[in-house]
């Protein structure tokens, strides 16, 4: 049984082939801890609730508001001024300049004996000590005026010492998540006591952990049986519920991984006035919660979109599909740092000739409207009217036209060089398909043809720009990729019911019209798988790394869709000029989280200032007048002062008011944001909101 309590997690479009299973997984580059104890210690390390987007795991939480915090030229004048005030009032005591009324609470509660006996060292023990007592009074009275207490922990000893971590107690055995209390309540004590002993021993890892913990939810729920779980977990141990490749890590990691949270670290929230105090300094963690809504990032070539957001999420989702979580497809350019070939179970290199695989032009369907409509998305897709409400309707018709007969006649999709010619209105490849029809009884379809041979050389007509774009790919590079005919291998995006780690490599070079339909067409078809699947228990992401006039209506509204879904889009673009105007507001829209790198135009930033919207913020207005002198003496004062300062003497006036303005301006994300940095603003699937936040990702 796989993590997922399925047999199969390819489908019948693409079956990788199996890897060689071992006892101990491969040694993964930064894995959280190696050995028992120190697999323990992160598995038991506190991950508390927090705001969207904190790294939880040993999350300390702040305050929402900034302590005040006083400055050090007012603490230290203001400790010493307490100081000689205390040192007054004891003296004024003890010369009797206030009286000898300090001195009747002893007069009056000690006995006369005490105090009017010979025995001169008792009447000074007596004496001296009330003496002490009223000094000590008067130091903490003065003491909790001048802040002594601060000025201790800020310049005393407790500042000279480093602060040691604090060891987090012990959990309780039914919180301990290395007890797997929640198997032993369901009566599984001999699965869990294995799961527990391999925990100790270091034979877990933090991927064996959360795939065990998904199968046990597909228990929990009733999916899977009970018997069957334990089991494989009384017979493999920590490597029960395999992913179907076989894998228990990546072979290796660039990012930090906390797999019981589902957090990916991707940098630390700066500590920085615009950032709200309970964010700041804390690491920035992104989940399958945040990524539900979809992440949007703009940012010049060379900003670190790829490094620093795409591979670290490509990354965890990936780990996530091999715990049986997620299923990811990692869209981009041949050899742009998306991961190692080993870390996914399919690899399609379109135009490479090595490819093992191939991709699925109709998408796995065997409807033929369904496959019209992703494939007309794909070819003019970016030709329909870029407002939101238009689409591609009328190359859908034409395709459909074409599709319909020529699968009823040979139980298959045409190819590319066949669909080429029927667009082109070949009479032979259109009379073949006619006579294939005749005695069928499928006069629909024959009406269709006929429909699609009076529409041909009209004005309007889609079918020649159809062709056009087809005749992209009927190149000699491709010749062997979207084959029909069933001798290769091709991938459908149907497989997504399945964990499965997907990347697709577009021929980028001499080849870019032909990449940014593919790349049109990979997002048709996981939008339309996603809204179709049966388990949606299984999340699904898509990782596209530059989103190049892929952008169109259809795509928008998809994007849209995937929240409910349980899936999500990352997309990247250089600048917002990639993408129509009119849907650049629907966009920004449709992603939840929306990342700003540093270096983007003003105008860019105006797009993001604009949905990021105003808040009401404090302002402070300082205004200096200057004083002028009606008598000599101030006069004779002030010209003393303007000697000595070399200023006139003024007064200063403090306007407070609330005003209303942007949370970052254009010009502030353009000029303002540090390289390494970018801003961004997070909204998780439960609605939960996280305001613009500068983040460092280098850190």
């Amino acid at each position: 049984m796989d993590s997922d309590g399925t047999q199969d997690a390819r489908g019948t479009h693409a079956t990788p082939v199996p890897r060689s299973r071992s006892a101990v997984p491969p040694m993964p580059s930064a894995p959280p801890g190696v050995g028992g104890s120190a697999f323990l210690t992160w598995l038991r390390t506190s991950r508390p609730a927090a705001l969207p987007g904190v790294w939880r795991f040993g999350h300390v939480p702040r305050p929402d508001e900034e302590p005040e915090r006083i400055p050090t030229r007012q603490l230290l004048s203001g400790a010493l001024i307490a100081f000689l005030v205390g040192w007054l009032v004891w003296s004024l005591l003890w010369n009797g300049y206030l009286g000898g009324w300090w001195v009747l609470p002893l007069e009056l509660f000690t006995p006369d004996s005490w105090r009017e006996n010979n025995d001169r060292v008792g009447n000074a023990v007596l004496w001296y000590s009330y003496y002490t007592l009223i000094a000590v009074g008067i130091m903490l009275v003065v003491g909790r005026l001048g802040r002594w207490g601060e000025v201790w922990r800020r310049f005393g000893p407790p500042a000279w010492r480093p602060t040691a971590p604090t060891a987090e107690p012990a959990p309780a055995p039914e919180q301990d998540l290395a007890s797997w209390s929640a198997l032993r309540a369901a009566g599984a004590e001999d699965a869990a006591e294995r799961l527990a002993a391999d925990a100790r021993s270091g034979l877990m890892r933090d991927v064996d952990y959360a795939r065990i913990t998904r199968a046990w939810q597909g228990v929990r729920s009733g999916r899977h049986d009970l018997a069957a779980f334990t089991g494989a977990v009384l017979k493999d141990g920590a490597a029960a519920c395999l992913h179907p490749s076989g894998e228990r890590d990546l072979p290796s990691r660039v990012a930090r991984h906390d797999l019981v949270s589902g957090q990916v670290r991707l940098g630390t929230t700066a500590d920085d006035p615009r950032n709200p105090y309970a964010y700041r300094g804390t690491g920035l963690g992104l989940g399958p919660d945040l990524l539900g809504t979809s992440l949007l990032a703009v940012g010049p070539a060379g900003s670190g979109k790829t490094k620093t957001v795409v591979r670290p999420v490509a990354e965890s989702l990936c780990l996530h599909a091999l715990a049986g979580r997620a299923a990811v497809v990692v869209v981009g350019a041949a050899g742009a740092g998306l991961g190692p070939a080993d870390g996914y179970d399919v690899v399609v290199r379109i135009g490479n000739p090595d490819s093992v695989y191939d991709l699925d032009l109709y998408g796995g369907t065997s409807d033929p409207d369904e496959a019209a409509a992703v494939l007309a998305e794909a070819l003019v897709g970016d030709l329909a009217d870029p407002h939101p409400g238009s689409d591609s309707r009328r190359s859908t018709t034409v395709l459909a036209q074409l599709l319909g007969p020529f699968r009823a006649v040979h139980d298959r999709f045409p190819s590319v060089p066949e669909l080429r010619q029927l667009l082109d209105g070949a009479p032979g490849a259109l009379g073949a398909l006619r006579t294939g029809l005749k005695g069928s009884g499928q006069e629909s379809l024959v009406r269709e043809l006929d429909a699609r041979e009076r529409q041909l050389g009209h004005p309007g007509d889609v079918a020649a720009v159809l062709a056009d774009r087809v005749a992209l790919l009927d190149r000699p590079a491709f010749a062997g990729f979207f084959d029909t005919s069933g001798q290769s291998r091709p991938f459908s995006l149907k497989a997504l019911d399945h964990p499965v780690r997907v990347r697709v490599d577009l021929p980028a070079r001499g080849h870019a019209e032909a990449s940014r339909m593919l790349a049109r067409l990979v997002v048709a078809q996981f939008t339309a798988s996603v809204a179709v699947r049966e388990d949606r228990s299984l999340f699904a992401c898509l990782v596209l790394d530059d989103a190049t006039g892929v952008v169109t209506p259809e795509a928008v509204r998809g994007i849209q869709r995937l929240r409910s879904g349980n899936a999500g889009a990352v997309l990247t673009l250089r600048s917002l000029d990639d993408v129509p105007r009119p849907l650049r507001g629907p966009l920004l829209g449709a992603a939840g989280c929306r990342m700003a790198l540093a270096g983007v135009t003003p105008w860019d930033g105006q797009d993001f200032a604009e949905v990021w919207g105003k808040e009401w913020t404090e302002a402070r207005d300082v205004t200096d007048r200057q004083i002028i002198a009606e008598t000599p003496a101030g006069k004779a004062v002030h010209a003393l002062r303007r000697v000595i300062t070399g200023k006139a003497p003024t007064a200063r006036a403090v306007t407070v008011r609330q005003v209303e303005r942007e949370r970052w301006s254009a010009s502030e994300l353009a000029h303002a944001v540090p390289p390494g940095h970018a801003v961004l603003s997070l909204t998780s699937v439960q609605g939960e909101h996280a305001p613009p936040l500068l983040v460092d990702l280098r850190g």
